[in-house]
């Protein structure tokens, strides 16, 4: 479904080049400073414009239309709106019949029956990642305690970030890249095991972005090649900092105080501008496919502030979470 959350829940709702994209936040607690500068920068960070991102430029301007009185929130549901003012719809109207390679065209054409708005990629569209960020601000603010930095540490298979760039803008093609997220001043205790674990609530809300593929916390995938003297976090304090993280902040599935750190992978922009083989529905016969329209090369390069976001909701989630849990 569209929610997400427990005691912080959201509800994104928008197309791509529909009217508009948006957010409903409920369980935000009364009396937080809010009002919509407080969002233009982290917004800005997932702005294209830059090189290797689409040409697609959007305001990206918010709108508070509920839960909010002289700039403080209500304890009501908040409802955060941004109009698409910059859709050229007219690029996407041959996917109906022959569906775009790595997209959802196909799979949303068949859930739905036909009736899913495929403009853009329709409700699938990164596009909706704005109203995950505009979240993840007011998740923040609850939050307060705690900091959230994400950064883009490699793309294409190199840590040459910009070089990486520039061989996918010359050869034309996508690449994928890492995101590394921090998140330091974690109390001890959030996290709800077995299936509220603190890294199941973060994995949930991360995968749900568009374009992840993985997600690992601490050593992640390279704790395999440890033995357990090497990969156990050494305990040296009464507060429970650990000599090392290779636990990435976390031991079953409740956070220990250390910082929170995970990384996740975001596979190459499935739009691409070479031809790429794919089913003609219409015609019943396979066919090559040259897709048009304004497209990332390498969309991780606005992933960060996006991973930021949603390991902002899933821990304030959380912290909400064991504010009302007695044990």
């Amino acid at each position: 479904m569209n929610t997400f959350g427990k005691n912080f829940r959201l509800s994104i709702f928008g197309e791509s080049h529909g009217k508009s994209v948006g957010v409903t936040i409920d369980g935000c607690p009364p009396g937080i400073s809010l009002c919509e500068n407080d969002f233009l920068a982290d917004l800005a960070r997932r702005k294209s414009g830059a090189k290797g991102t689409t040409p697609r430029t959007e305001s990206d301007l918010p709108a508070i239309i509920s839960g909010t009185f002289n700039k403080k929130t209500t304890g009501a549901p908040i409802t955060i709106l941004f109009k698409n003012t910059n859709t050229r719809s007219k690029d996407y109207s041959n996917l109906v019949k022959i569906p775009r390679p790595g997209h959802a065209d196909y799979t949303g054409k068949v859930k739905y029956n036909g009736f899913n708005d495929y403009r853009g990629g329709g409700h699938f569209s990164g596009r909706l990642t704005l109203a995950i960020v505009a979240a993840g601000v007011v998740a923040k603010k609850i939050s307060s305690a705690m900091s959230f930095s994400a950064k883009l540490i490699e793309a294409g298979g190199e840590q040459d970030i910009e070089q990486a760039i520039n061989d996918a803008i010359k050869n034309q093609d996508s690449i994928g890249g890492i995101v590394q997220c921090q998140i330091s001043g974690v109390p001890v205790g959030l996290g709800e095991p077995f299936f509220d674990a603190a890294e199941a609530v973060i994995s949930h809300l991360v995968f749900a972005i568009p374009a992840i593929r993985g997600v690992e916390f601490g050593s992640g995938f390279s704790s395999v090649k440890m033995t357990g003297s090497e990969h156990n976090d050494n305990i040296i304090s009464a507060s429970g900092t650990t000599e090392s993280n290779n636990a990435g902040g976390i031991n079953g599935g409740i956070t220990n105080g250390n910082n929170i750190v995970f990384r996740a992978a975001v596979k190459p922009t499935s739009s691409i501008s070479k031809a790429q083989t794919t089913y003609d529905f219409e015609h019943q016969k396979l066919t090559d496919l040259i897709i048009h329209g304004r497209h990332d090369l390498c969309i991780a390069l606005r992933v960060p502030p996006v991973i930021e976001a949603a390991a902002a909701i899933a821990i304030t989630d959380l912290l909400l979470t064991a504010k009302t849990t007695k044990y």
